[in-house]
């Protein structure tokens, strides 16, 4: 058996029934839906129809919000259905950045994430859902895929259907009949002047294009303009952008301390080597941790990442690989304290190890959010270990000018190198030509939309810091710790500007 529905355009009249309905049966909330009825006003006067779109889950075969959840709280049942358990929902959000159908959302009573599930707990003991019950027109239909008898099966063979970005390769069993561009596609209708919904308000910046935007915000073949919808919300913030920021630093402060020991620069007596620099990657490994339990909407859950670890989720495998790399610096941190400087040599290579895979483990993680194409870049990974190198530095610097002040000029030169590189990173993601429109207009919104403040800061602190570092290092002079502690400081503000762009911008096109 196989669940599957279609929706004939054809037929839908905009009632919101079927919204209403959901809402009863599952006890929705305000505020939010499982399924919801978008309107788009098509065509030129007077010429002019409105088209409707029922916008839900698309239970896809190959659904991207179960491999990511890091619980099974999102699981796809026997019969094709992508259901959820909520008691072991750790609310993390990363199936939300996962569905590129923005059709999951996180209940604001219980804390947990759902999305239509097509009524399984009806379909279980014979009853249709009740979206498909309430419909006047028979615009819903639920029925098995295999069974060739049924009129989903029959519709989907016989009939010309669509599906919601194919691209996606998500394979979802939810199909369109008699569907056009302008309500399929999010960016095919335009958004109207301020962004007033009727009973939703777009606040993350819906309008008409703005000027110099790239191809993609009004893509349709016809003129249309969005009249009725609701907001599209990014579901990860601020703790998100602050936390592969501190995980840079716990990365590369131990990173950097090895690279320079290698080369002979750091020697082994050395304070910065001995506890400084493991002290200053345990307490950003800490302060990380602290960040990401802070960020769930289940805090409390946190240990079932451990007790009930789903594998494919990055999420599981970032919190080990965090795990595994704190317990090396506190072994680390035990041998220098202790004096034994031979075990903290042995240490490094699983440091160095543990390190590169804790800097870079989130380009896997953004990877995983298949609705967010900003993140679906080959250069993310590099550029992770590069900024770790660059956090490393920088925070370093302070550190050395009062544990081992010989050590500030190799490290601002170290500094202004990464910052350099860093910046370069920088170009040939926001530069460089990208594959599709959602990815252009993340650019864009990064670089010169509600985020290019935030981006330029970045740009013009890091560039100082890079300079400052540089002129420190290749110069001579007194106060060479104080002015290297300016030229790190900027640095670190300009990284931390860019992740927050970075990652705000990635999530701020719409998908539904």
């Amino acid at each position: 058996m196989k669940w599957a529905k279609v929706i004939d355009h054809t037929r839908c009249i905009g009632c919101h029934a079927c919204t209403t309905a959901c809402k009863s049966e599952n006890d929705v909330p305000l505020g939010v839906t499982r399924t919801y009825v978008k309107h788009v006003d098509a065509g030129v006067f007077p010429d002019v129809r409105r088209a409707f779109q029922v916008t839900r889950c698309n239970q896809c075969d190959d659904a991207p919000c179960v491999a990511p959840c890091p619980t099974t709280a999102m699981y796809r049942r026997a019969d094709g259905i992508v259901d959820f358990d909520k008691s072991i929902c750790i609310g993390c959000k990363a199936c939300i950045a996962a569905c590129p159908y923005d059709a999951i959302f996180i209940n604001p009573e219980d804390h947990a994430a759902e999305k239509c599930n097509f009524c399984a707990h009806r379909l279980d003991v014979g009853l249709e859902p009740a979206c498909v019950v309430v419909c006047p027109t028979e615009a819903i239909l639920v029925g098995d895929l295999d069974d060739p008898d049924t009129r989903v099966a029959q519709i989907v063979r016989a009939d010309p259907v669509r599906v919601r970005k194919p691209e996606k390769r998500t394979l979802p069993k939810l199909y369109y009949k008699g569907a056009g561009e302008a309500t399929l596609d999010p960016l095919a209708a335009r958004r109207p002047d301020g962004g007033l919904y009727m009973w939703s308000e777009q606040g993350n910046g819906a309008g008409s294009a703005p000027a110099g935007a790239p191809d993609g915000w009004a893509s349709s073949s016809a003129a249309a303009l969005l009249s009725y919808d609701t907001p599209h919300q990014a579901p990860w913030g601020w703790r998100v952008s602050l936390y592969t920021w501190t995980k840079s630093i716990a990365a590369g402060a131990y990173l950097v301390a090895v690279l320079l020991a290698a080369a002979g620069v750091l020697r082994g007596a050395s304070p910065l080597w001995r506890w400084g620099a493991p002290a200053l990657a345990a307490v950003f490994l800490g302060i990380t941790g602290l960040l990401l339990i802070a960020d769930l909407k289940h805090p409390e859950r946190f240990y079932l990442i451990f007790t009930r670890p789903q594998w494919k989720s990055w999420l599981v495998r970032g919190a080990f690989l965090i795990a595994g790399y704190g317990a090396v610096l506190a072994l680390d941190l035990a041998a220098g304290l202790a004096g034994a400087r031979g075990a903290q040599t042995a240490l490094a290579v699983p440091g160095v190890a543990a390190g590169i895979l804790t800097a870079v483990y989130t380009a896997s993680l953004f990877a995983q959010a298949r609705a967010r194409d900003l993140w679906a870049s080959s250069w993310l990974g590099p550029h992770l270990a590069l900024q770790a190198l660059l956090a490393g530095a920088a925070v370093l610097v302070p550190c050395a000018g009062w544990l081992d002040p010989a050590l500030v000029r190799p490290l601002v030169l170290t500094l202004a190198g990464a910052a350099l590189v860093h910046l370069g990173f920088v170009a040939v993601e926001t530069r460089g030509g990208r594959e599709t429109a959602h990815a252009r207009l993340a650019v864009h919104e990064m670089t010169a939309g509600r985020y290019r403040s935030t981006f330029r800061a970045a740009i013009a602190l890091t560039a100082a810091g890079a300079a400052a570092a540089a002129l420190i290092g290749l110069g001579a002079g007194p106060h060479v710790a104080g002015s290297g502690a300016v030229a790190a400081l900027l640095a670190l503000a300009g990284l931390l500007a860019y992740e927050h762009a970075y990652v705000q911008a990635g999530q701020a096109v719409p998908l539904a």
